[in-house]
């Protein structure tokens, strides 16, 4: 093997520094992580090194010598044990090594596209259901009115759940994605989000009993169903996974399409070319999850010694993979700064992640985003942005909190 003794310590580099409050949007941010970019691959912020290119953070989000902290957002506020942090350990978003694998090996199974087609009419109806009261006042605020009501229903109707209790599951959801989240007081929630979680337990497993006994045409019933060389998923993994995809498909979504709908209607030449190109739909949602996406990048842990080109990365480094600048790498984006719905020969977003820890609720959410666009571009004409539209800090799940829209008839 050769060994390149000119590879330097990634702190040792003279690599750019990035100073940006962790508060801080991505829109405050951008100009220093664009300005940092020019110069080098890699920067140092506030928290270790960020990856700013494209083809160094896809390489690191599959390397596995690179692994995602566990618990980080627990840790951060002082969660370190106790049945909180067991809980959200035993989750797939936090497992990794050969659980991690086994698992998304049998949960993969039974996320086909078969299983994401058939949500289709549920998708329209629950878009349009939404829309309806809307049209005739000509405003709304798309975060409140659209983006967070919206994903509920669909991953409920994916699960098997019926109509009725839906509900339920949009106030469990709240407060058991408090334990995913930064900006919770975690240690003052923490009773309120076990109660819920205990909840949501006891509803999904009356669900899996339900299924073993009569299976149906939904996901649990799919996971129930997916065999790997006789490996099955138990009653405790089914459970989990349920609660997973509630919390990796919920907060996601909303925050992407309120994002994604704040772009396109602050181009209008590109909202007026998705109503007139409805085919333009996944095309929308890939352009604006690369320009403005409601995760902005991936944490890491580098396990050991490590060297990429010339930087070496010491065991123990915690390494920002910022896939909000490396979407908008100069080097493989033309005019990386446009928002651009006919964009051409661009390679794949890296927002949904990469790796073994690709998103497997992606084709879902293209599917959930593509047809709320559609439809938005459709029933909203010239939509026009009123007032501020202020965001989340870029660290964390980001995206508007408010966004005002007037529109035409």
């Amino acid at each position: 093997m050769t060994v390149n003794t000119t590879a330097r310590n990634v702190f040792e580099s003279d690599l750019p520094a990035l100073t940006y409050d962790v508060f801080a949007t991505p829109e405050q941010v951008w100009p220093d992580l664009c300005d940092a970019q020019r110069r080098a691959p890699i920067a140092l912020g506030p928290m270790g090194p960020e990856i700013l290119s494209y083809d160094m953070a896809r390489a690191i989000l599959r390397d596995t010598r690179f692994t995602i902290p566990p618990g980080i957002n627990l840790a951060a506020q002082g969660i370190t044990s106790g049945p909180l942090f067991d809980k959200v350990m035993s989750t797939l978003l936090c497992l990794e090594g050969a659980e991690h694998q086994r698992l998304r090996k049998l949960v993969s199974k039974a996320f086909t596209p078969r299983a994401t087609d058939r949500l289709h009419d549920t998708i329209v109806d629950v878009v349009n259901g939404l829309v309806d009261p809307l049209v005739a006042a000509g405003r709304c605020d798309v975060v409140a009115d659209i983006a967070r009501p919206y994903p509920i229903p669909i991953i409920c109707a994916l699960l098997g759940a019926p109509r009725e209790d839906w509900e339920l599951f949009s106030v469990w959801t709240e407060d058991v994605f408090q334990a995913f989240s930064f900006s919770s007081d975690l240690a003052s929630l923490e009773s309120d989000v076990m109660r819920a979680w205990t909840e949501l337990d006891a509803y999904v497993d009356d669900m899996i009993a339900d299924r073993r006994a009569n299976l149906t045409d939904d996901l649990l019933s799919d996971l129930i169903r997916a065999e790997d060389d006789g490996d099955r998923l138990s009653s405790a993994e089914l459970r989990m996974l349920a609660a997973s995809l509630l919390m990796a498909g919920t907060d996601t979504t909303r925050n992407q399409l309120a994002a994604s709908v704040q772009a396109l209607s602050e181009h209008p030449d590109q909202w007026a070319l998705l109503r007139e190109r409805p085919d333009l739909a996944m095309r929308a949602v890939e352009e604006t999850m690369r320009h403005s996406p409601s995760v902005c990048g991936s944490p890491r842990i580098v396990l050991e010694d490590t060297e990429y080109d010339e930087f070496v990365f010491p065991a123990g480094t915690f390494v920002f993979v910022n896939t909000f600048a490396a979407n908008r790498d100069p080097a493989v984006y033309d005019d990386a700064d446009r928002l651009d719905l006919q964009r051409e020969g661009a390679p794949a977003i890296l927002t949904f992640g990469g790796g073994v820890h690709y998103c497997l609720g992606a084709n879902l959410a293209r599917r959930e985003l593509a047809e709320a666009l559609r439809i938005l571009a459709a029933r909203l004409p010239d939509a026009r942005r009123q007032g501020a539209a202020p965001w989340k800090p870029m660290l964390g799940m980001t995206g508007p909190t408010v966004l005002e829209l007037e529109f035409g008839a």
